[in-house]
């Protein structure tokens, strides 16, 4: 027993806690590197599952407001009828047709475009186009 005493005694005289460090620098570094490299592929999948959910709700938002916009467009073309704002301007604002010599359209001669030609004045003695509401196309 006293050589194995003495082995073990020689033994814990040559082994120091920085030898034993040394020994073992290696294997932690590694372990390390592991759980650093399992840290940011966990976080790299935790983004990219919550970037997934917004990405889905953003995309139900859009839904509803495409769907929202649809809506809306058909009731201005709704509220935007001729037959609807005649039947507003009748009811509403007491307002009717006028009568057939009430409405009257001037024609307006337009300058003629290219080459510095110039229009034909119009001549206040002339008898202007006219166009009654209600007869399309009629002309006195």
């Amino acid at each position: 027993m006293s050589k194995v005493h003495s082995r073990v005694s020689a033994l814990r005289s040559s082994v120091t806690v920085g030898g034993v460090l040394l020994h073992l620098l290696p294997a932690v570094c590694l372990f390390a590197l592991f759980v650093a490299v399992g840290i940011l592929h966990v976080t790299s999948r935790v983004l990219v599952v919550d970037m997934g959910y917004r990405l889905s709700r953003e995309e139900a938002e859009s839904r509803v407001l495409t769907r929202e916009n649809d809506r809306l467009k058909l009731e201005l073309a709704t509220l935007k009828a001729p037959g609807r704002l005649e039947r507003v301007a009748r009811e509403q604002l007491n307002m009717a047709m006028p009568r057939g010599g009430a409405v009257v359209s001037l024609s307006v001669e337009k300058p003629a475009r290219g080459n510095g030609a110039r229009a034909e004045t119009v001549d206040p003695a002339a008898q202007p186009s006219t166009r009654v509401a209600g007869r399309a196309g009629a002309g006195r």
